[in-house]
């Protein structure tokens, strides 16, 4: 592999950052598995809620270090099914640190190929092109199972977000909870234990990135790509306070 590159934001000697007090600043380890599938609107609003993070480029070669000293989990998106081992070889590291810090009790957030590596460690089932695709700004629905939970709770009985997806979950372990479903994909959101959560959509993703996608590929799938850039950018103002305060709520969780 190849050495590792720090992004953000610590010491080379992967020690949580100290602050100016003395304190220590809770630390996200983000698992990057794509070039294209970044952290996005997140990174930004992360900062402002304290937290530092640890942005590894995985798909770049770059060594995913042990959990020791981390605050929290993130495991972002990417083309690719969990298990293809033969063809990116350090999925195989992702889902060991994915296991360990479920069975720590870890924050854990799994972002669409993130969610499905999540699903896979506890048990589920992910099929590649798995029914109809979805692409840009979507409607998901919360089941009732998620009144209570931490970050889906304080949602709307519907909201939108950002999707780009293929393949998808298509069976969760006995003991996860699941959260959302939209029309085309059942299981958009589940929680397994108390602090680990797998998102099939992208609330780090913003409406205007629908315009760096190629538009033959959207066709083909059936999408008309000028309407499909228009809807997800107008979904963005009411979509964007939406899912800066559900970054909040993990960043709180990872805080406590």
């Amino acid at each position: 592999m190849k050495p590792r590159t720090e992004v953000l934001i610590m010491p080379v000697d992967h020690e949580p950052s100290p602050t100016a007090g003395g304190n220590v600043t809770p630390t996200l380890l983000v698992i990057q598995n794509s070039k294209s599938s970044t952290l996005g609107r997140f990174e930004q609003w992360w900062r402002e809620e304290g937290l530092a993070l640890d942005i590894v480029p995985a798909y770049d070669g770059a060594d995913i270090p042990e959990l020791n000293g981390y605050a929290g989990l993130v495991m972002l998106g990417g083309g690719l099914m969990p298990d293809d081992d033969e063809h990116y070889a350090w999925l195989a590291d992702e889902r060991a640190r994915a296991q360990e810090a479920f069975d720590s009790g870890l924050p854990v957030l799994g972002i669409c190929l993130g969610g499905q590596l999540l699903a896979h460690v506890i048990g589920g089932t992910v099929k590649a092109e798995h029914g109809l695709p979805e692409s840009g700004s979507t409607v998901l629905v919360k089941r009732a199972e998620a009144a209570d939970d931490a970050l889906f709770g304080p949602l709307a009985d519907e909201f939108t977000a950002m999707e780009h997806r293929k393949d998808a979950i298509t069976a969760l372990p006995d003991h996860a909870v699941w959260l959302a479903s939209s029309e085309r994909c059942p299981i958009q959101g589940f929680r397994v234990g108390e602090r680990a959560w797998g998102l099939q959509f992208h609330p780090e993703m913003t409406g205007e990135r629908v315009r760096r996608w190629d538009r033959a590929e959207l066709q083909e799938q059936g999408f008309e790509p000028d309407e499909l850039i228009a809807r997800s950018e107008a979904d963005e103002v009411t979509a964007e306070p939406v899912w800066r305060a559900f970054a909040g709520r993990f960043a709180a969780i990872v805080r406590d």
